[in-house]
């Protein structure tokens, strides 16, 4: 069977959205339309935005219902990267808090309330 590829979030605003992401990834989608962009990550990984009005079939969730992860190596990687999204001005849902299940933790949003979640490793 083949491995998941990628993730796809329904987004109200696909411009807003895709600045979002250009500025928070670094880089530009690799396909854009009006209702549609898909960001091509140097491991491979593809995250795609797609205009909730547009899903088909119609999706009845937006947002908050799962989460985009990013590992980074260590507690002030964790640390350097909340005070550039703060300065992004990117909205935490979850200040820096170490977790039972291991690792330390912050939680971003999105425009549309999607959850990014960075960690360390446990």
């Amino acid at each position: 069977m083949s491995q998941p590829t990628a993730v796809l979030f329904y987004v109200a605003d696909i411009p807003k959205s895709s600045a979002f992401y250009e500025d928070l990834l670094g880089l530009k989608p690799a396909v854009s339309s009006p209702f549609y962009a898909m960001f091509k990550l140097a491991n491979g990984f593809e995250l795609a935005l797609w205009a909730l009005n547009k899903v088909e079939p119609p999706a009845p969730l937006q947002g908050n219902s799962s989460e985009l992860g990013f590992l980074v190596p260590d507690l002030a990687v964790l640390e350097s990267t909340l005070k550039q999204w703060k300065v992004k001005g990117i909205k935490i849902a979850l200040e820096p808090k170490k977790m039972y299940f291991g690792g330390t933790h912050f939680v971003g949003l999105d425009p549309d309330g999607h959850r990014l979640r960075v960690a360390t490793p446990d």
